[in-house]
């Protein structure tokens, strides 16, 4: 009866600091603003479907970035993943035709 007591009591000693947190809900200010801040540019962000807070010479220079990797890689659109297309080597006519020559 005694060792299950006594191996709660040693779970509840080594975890006290857990446990402390834990049941604390109360935010100490610095965290409380960090937590705000999240939150408010989760929302300005939702409505701008974008990036916050940024100009149009974000968007100019997004653009221009966009036309550079165009002309790079000769991609139109740069927002879809490539579509790659392989196709098997022809083993068999290589083979043939190195017989038939001898």
């Amino acid at each position: 009866s005694s060792s299950p007591l006594s191996a709660v009591s040693v779970h509840l000693r080594r975890n006290i600091g857990v446990t402390a947190v834990a049941f604390n809900k109360d935010l100490d200010p610095i965290q409380k603003l960090f937590v705000d801040k999240i939150r408010e540019y989760k929302a300005k962000r939702q409505a701008s479907g974008g990036p916050v807070d940024t100009g149009p010479e974000y968007q100019q220079d997004l653009e221009r970035e966009f036309f550079k990797l165009k002309h790079m890689y000769g991609k139109a659109d740069m927002n879809t993943f490539p579509n790659f297309k392989f196709e098997d080597p022809q083993f068999f006519f290589f083979l043939t035709r190195t017989i038939k020559k001898p």
